[in-house]
């Protein structure tokens, strides 16, 4: 059961734990990564003679500073297309023809759903058509977002078309901070491996082709926020801070499930270590664990829940996401096996059995199985469940986004020597760059006669 993603054309519709142990444990299995964070060398390790270049005191700078340059210079580039998009842009169901930049990143597709919620919450009825049928709604949309835009609105007097992408930005560059640490404590052999690891994945976190929504007004900012934030809590063995966060990614987006399988491998990985006599983990601890990943399962059906209870209609959330599905059931898998052949034809299977392989391919090289248990299980637990649940169609790379751990992946891939590592970073992060603003040009702009969604 994925978000859905707006009123266009039938798509895919989008625990109370222990208390911590001691102190800032080490992640289940390994020691915080000491901060080899940096691609390049420190103050102290500059030259001592002849005059300081500007890129070195930049390089001197905290590992924050870089993050937060890193992301507003990907942020800058994608508000400057966006604002290019906007000019061609035609009158809409959302916007007048040529909006502004914050209409623009503030009204299209789901960003009025949201407004919806924000202004006027959830209907009391389903509304359901001639045939019966539960027609598109805004319980299709989980309500963090909007609600924490609802109070700002509320507390400032602003309006949504200013302060929902305000917010989404802001959350952005905690979610880029939160994603760097996540992997400098997450991923300790990664980053040894592959010299300024953390930083690069940033980077290309923040250049992903459908990264641009890290500005506008829908749920990606608040969703890697807190993805990266239960992940960076979990590896520090920070529980009942974990158990919170997971709660409000329950309402966030439904992607809370596939948390509770990565604390089943820390818990794992924690009790194998602990045979070995690596770890201490003892009852206490195995049953707060438990009771963890049991909440993380509760989190991910809380919001069909209070929907059902609202409306009066049990499984009312799921028939609402049916309404964005071009087939109304939701069978997990199912939509690889008519999708695919409606684009490509007889080509379909074979195309989509070459994209099972490329996912699993990428899952299971070297530099994944670097990672750090947790990150490596958030991979591939989140990317199964997104494949079993959504209706392929063209929001997928977008739900992808919140995988942040495979761009660690892609950029430990090339590890040395030290020039085809800068080569390969340099050349994705070209190429992605140039795929978001192809992203934003062709999935932005509407095109009212009919079209596909972000």
């Amino acid at each position: 059961m994925s978000e859905s993603d707006g009123p266009v054309r039938a798509r895919d519709a989008d625990a109370v734990s222990a208390p911590p142990p001691a102190e800032a444990t080490p992640s289940a299995g390994a020691a915080p990564a000491a901060d080899a964070a940096h691609a390049g060398p420190t103050a102290d390790e500059t030259p001592a003679t002849g005059p300081a270049s500007p890129w070195q005191g930049v390089r001197a700078w905290p590992w924050w500073a870089h993050v937060l340059l890193v992301y507003a210079a990907a942020k800058v580039f994608a508000a400057a297309v966006f604002v290019w998009t906007a000019q061609v842009q035609e009158a809409n169901l959302w916007t007048s023809a040529r909006p502004d930049y914050l209409s623009f990143v503030a009204l299209m597709y789901d960003g009025s759903w949201y407004r919806q919620v924000a202004e006027d919450g959830y209907p009391a009825e389903l509304p359901r058509g001639a045939d019966g049928l539960v027609q598109q709604n805004a319980w299709a949309f989980f309500p963090l977002f909007p609600m924490l835009v609802r109070g700002l609105m509320t507390v400032t007097g602003g309006t949504w078309v200013v302060l929902a992408p305000t917010l989404a930005l802001l959350l952005g560059a905690g979610a880029a901070l939160v994603v760097h640490q996540a992997v400098v404590h997450g991923a300790p052999r990664a980053v040894a491996a592959r010299p300024g690891l953390p930083l690069a994945t940033v980077a290309l976190v923040c250049a992903f082709p459908t990264a641009a929504v890290l500005q506008v007004a829908y749920t990606e900012s608040l969703a890697l926020l807190l993805v990266a934030s239960a992940l960076l809590l979990l590896v520090r063995r920070r529980y009942a801070w974990t158990a919170l966060v997971v709660l409000a990614l329950g309402f966030t987006r439904a992607v809370a499930l596939p948390m509770a399988a990565v604390v089943v491998v820390h818990l794992a990985v924690r009790w194998w270590r602990t045979r070995r006599g690596e770890d201490d983990l003892r009852p206490a601890g195995t049953l707060g664990l438990v009771a963890l990943a049991g909440f993380s399962g509760v989190s991910g059906f809380a919001w069909p829940a209070i929907c059902g209870w609202a409306t009066g209609v049990p499984d009312g959330y799921l028939q609402t996401q049916e309404a964005w599905r071009g087939v109304r059931e939701v069978v997990p898998f199912s939509g690889w096996t008519y999708v695919p052949q409606f684009w490509f034809g007889a080509w379909g299977t074979w195309l989509t059995v070459a994209g099972f392989v490329l996912v699993a391919v990428v899952l299971l090289v070297p530099a994944a199985w670097r990672l750090g248990p947790e990150l490596h299980a958030w991979g591939a637990a989140y990317v199964v469940y997104i494949l079993a649940v959504i209706e392929p169609g063209s929001s997928l790379a977008r739900f992808l986004l919140l995988a942040f751990p495979l761009g660690a992946v892609t950029a430990g891939a090339v590890t040395r020597p030290a020039r085809a590592r800068r080569a390969w970073f340099v050349g994705v992060l070209v190429l992605m760059l140039g795929l978001q603003a192809l992203w934003i040009r062709q999935m932005w702009e509407f095109n009212p006669g009919g079209d596909w969604p972000p």
